[in-house]
């Protein structure tokens, strides 16, 4: 009691509160019972198979299949940590708004998915042009490596289907 008579507020907890992270996905493998978590087990999964199918093309065509090296993999990357981070349960320890980052990473990713898997028709579709080899014209792309490069296209087309789909279910969490 105070001199007024009056109860002495308690001290205020030492212990800092933080706000509840804003997420409407599972954390836990219950991420994996979702098809967001489907989704991005198929992005991953896809983009694995376009990085190995560019790289095992011996790459051709550098400038444009640079790119979508970078991207693939960049995006196999940060799909797995993005999976991990829900897998570990981490999201309920981190306070940030998850269904907008989860709809800014995929809007993002499939920007530059669709970029990519541009690119790589593109690459794929010089097929037939010529180059002078000092002695003789060759083909740009061998018959070996315009295989390769069909493979990964319609790989790069159904990853960035997939990221498209994420960015709908991401969208429809984000802005309900």
């Amino acid at each position: 009691m105070s001199a007024g008579g009056a109860p002495v507020p308690p001290p205020p907890n030492p212990a800092v509160s933080f706000p509840a992270p804003r997420i409407t996905l599972p954390a836990g493998p219950d991420i994996l019972r979702t098809y967001s978590g489907a989704f991005v087990c198929l992005e991953i999964l896809f983009g694995g198979l376009v990085w190995i199918l560019v790289a095992s093309s011996n790459v051709p065509l550098p400038l444009l299949q640079g790119w979508v090296m970078f991207v693939s993999v960049t995006a196999f990357i940060f799909s797995l940590l993005f999976l991990g981070v829900f897998l570990s349960g981490m999201v309920t320890q981190i306070d940030a708004n998850w269904n907008f980052l989860d709809f800014a990473y995929h809007f993002t990713v499939f920007v530059f998915y669709f970029g990519a898997f541009l690119l790589e028709a593109a690459a794929t579709s010089l097929h037939d042009l010529h180059c002078n080899v000092t002695t003789a014209v060759q083909p740009l792309l061998s018959d070996n490596q315009y295989n390769i490069n069909v493979a990964a296209t319609i790989f790069a087309f159904v990853t960035t289907a997939c990221y498209g789909c994420s960015l709908g279910l991401a969208l429809r969490r984000w802005r309900p």
